[in-house]
């Protein structure tokens, strides 16, 4: 059985999160994390697509990068430089998500559903992500309605 995973609900409002990776995954946490309120930073040479609220940095990460964050994604498609960002990360007592290695993670990405005044978060074990997605939109609908009837 693997290990549950506790939900956590923290407020990022101005803290710093550092995105490594411009991909299709870094990017979609880049705006999860913005629109929760975190200043986000994406390192990477470049960006699949324009994120609005981003900065980005058009270059490789490089050790340093970190320094000040809140929390920090690795999302890139080298696993070296996933491990080089957790080492550091790890070093500055800085919350870290690896895209490629869940053992690699102090917290993980949930599937966030949102409606009106409510947030939901849903993490599975990591056995069976459509499951997630599809469960993730029941929720949604939900929260949507509910909203409706307020």
């Amino acid at each position: 059985m693997r290990n549950k995973r506790f939900p956590l609900f923290v407020d990022l409002t101005g803290k710093s999160a550092v995105v490594i990776g411009g991909g299709t995954v870094g990017l979609r946490r880049a705006e999860v994390l913005g629109r929760f309120g975190a200043v986000v930073t994406v390192i990477s040479p470049s960006l699949a697509r324009s994120v609005e609220g981003v900065r980005h940095i058009a270059r490789a990460y490089e050790a340093g990068d970190l320094a000040g964050a809140f929390l920090a994604v690795a999302a890139t498609d080298d696993p070296a430089v996933n491990e080089a960002a957790g080492r550091e990360a790890r070093r500055l007592g800085i919350f870290f998500n690896r895209s490629d290695d869940p053992g690699g993670c102090d917290f993980f990405f949930p599937a966030v559903c949102e409606g009106g005044s409510m947030v939901a978060g849903l993490a599975g074990d990591g056995s069976d992500h459509r499951k997630i997605a599809r469960t993730a939109e029941e929720i949604r609908k939900i929260l949507t309605n509910s909203e409706d009837n307020t």
